[in-house]
């Protein structure tokens, strides 16, 4: 058993001592070095011969009348040695007393010079203690020259824009979801107090009231595994693994064959080889799905419905086309936001939760990629998600690989507007109109 040692003052362990001790005892040390260098370099000097070993000098005392005979003869040698000794002698005095009186006003100067290099990270720690989680809004704001403190400050600043940023989004999706759970429980709620009321009821009626609160019921178990999946994206480890899109569409197009024949879609798909990615395949074939029953559930019935795949400047990429009615220009920036949908889905009897689009987004972000939306000649859509295929690739192209041309050479129809990008093109992502989720 160690017994514990004196525990030192708490302003030693700080910073700011440390710093002070640092700047002393490099001071003192080089100090201490010269004064040595300079003491050692004299004593050698003096050390040199006489210029004759035989002189004798006279000592003659100040005060002695002049008619009076030298007291004594002295030999030179050991005149030279005593005078050395007491230069050598005031000069170690003098050199103590002076790496004395410098190390104590090192230490001062050090206390005070550290302090004020170290006044920015008090400001920063203080700031830091203020924040709150249910207030983020204060910053920094270091003035000064732009050093290393003052781009710590900075960063933090940045920080703290980008946590408030976060936490407004977790508010207003909490808040989204509550709104959105809550509209399919009014639902049931109401259906079953009705039928709860009225005892003699037709079973017809029991029956439709039945039959909405089964598609509501349905609606929440969709919305519950939208919100799943959104917060599987948030975590890593998934195993990723060589992934050939064509066979991922053609998979897609058998899982959707069914719901496509109820109304008359005709659904289609590439029978040959595709490009072939590095990716995570469950998370692949989710965003093809959602993009598949975005456009089976809402092209207008008897239209067609195309996925199809190829490769591009040094990316993949998966599209779905259909021939809906597309989106207006103002409806194209929020097509990826949560919870969003188009009026039309909002009507369709199966309309989705309003997250299909967001994982997708989420899905092509993990994936280093984007996902971009190109308005039809005659209406629809054409949802394009770019995959990396390549280590580098450039910035993923402007084009609809599905068409040939460039979003703005005549592929734009009237009133559609101009190119939208989203999110930002730093960010290498691509947006312009069209369907919702």
């Amino acid at each position: 058993m160690t017994l514990p040692g004196p525990r030192l003052p708490q302003w030693t362990r700080s910073v700011r001592a440390r710093l002070t001790l640092l700047y002393s005892g490099l001071l003192f040390a080089l100090a201490a070095t010269l004064l040595v260098s300079l003491y050692l370099g004299l004593s050698l000097s003096l050390r040199d011969e006489p210029v004759s070993r035989d002189a004798r000098v006279r000592v003659v005392v100040p005060g002695d009348p002049p008619d009076r005979g030298p007291r004594a003869f002295v030999d030179v040698r050991e005149f030279e040695r005593r005078v050395n000794e007491h230069t050598l002698a005031s000069l170690r005095t003098f050199a103590l007393g002076s790496l004395g009186a410098l190390f104590v006003a090192s230490l001062g100067v050090g206390w005070l010079v550290a302090g004020r290099v170290l006044s920015p990270i008090a400001r920063i720690t203080s700031v830091a203690n203020e924040i709150q989680a249910s207030n983020l809004a204060r910053r920094i704001r270091l003035p000064g020259p732009d050093d290393e403190l003052r781009r710590l400050a900075d960063t933090f600043d940045s920080m703290l824009e980008r946590l408030e940023a976060a936490f407004v989004t977790q508010r207003q999706f909490v808040a989204d979801v509550s709104h959105e759970l809550r509209n399919p429980l009014a639902i049931i709620q109401s259906n079953l107090e009705v039928a709860l009321a009225d005892v003699e009821q037709s079973p017809e009626h029991r029956r439709d009231a039945a039959s909405a609160i089964s598609r509501t019921i349905a609606r929440m178990a969709r919305l519950t595994d939208d919100l799943l999946a959104l917060a599987r994206l948030e975590q890593p480890g998934h195993v990723r693994e060589r992934v050939d899109l064509a066979a991922l569409l053609r998979e897609g197009r058998e899982e959707f064959r069914p719901a496509a024949a109820v109304r008359s879609l005709e659904l289609a798909a590439p029978l040959g080889d595709g490009p072939v990615v590095e990716g995570e395949r469950e998370l692949l074939r989710r965003a093809l799905a959602n993009l598949l029953d975005n456009a089976v559930r809402l092209a207008p019935e008897g239209s067609a419905v195309r996925a199809s795949t190829g490769s591009l400047e040094g990316w993949a990429w998966l599209a779905v086309s259909d021939e809906g009615p597309g989106l207006s220009p103002e409806d194209r920036e929020r097509v990826f936001g949560r919870f969003w949908r188009s009026d039309r889905a909002r009507r369709f009897p199966g309309g989705g939760s309003g997250l299909g689009l967001a994982i997708v987004r989420q899905i092509a972000d993990r994936h280093g990629g984007a996902v971009c939306v190109f308005p039809g000649l005659g209406g629809g859509s054409t949802f394009v998600v770019w995959i990396p295929a390549a280590d580098r690739p450039g910035r993923v192209p402007d084009a609809d690989p599905t068409a040939g041309v460039g979003a703005g050479s005549g592929r734009d129809p009237e009133g559609a507007g101009g190119p939208f990008r989203w999110p930002a093109p730093e960010h290498r992502r691509t947006s312009r109109g069209a369907r919702s989720s």
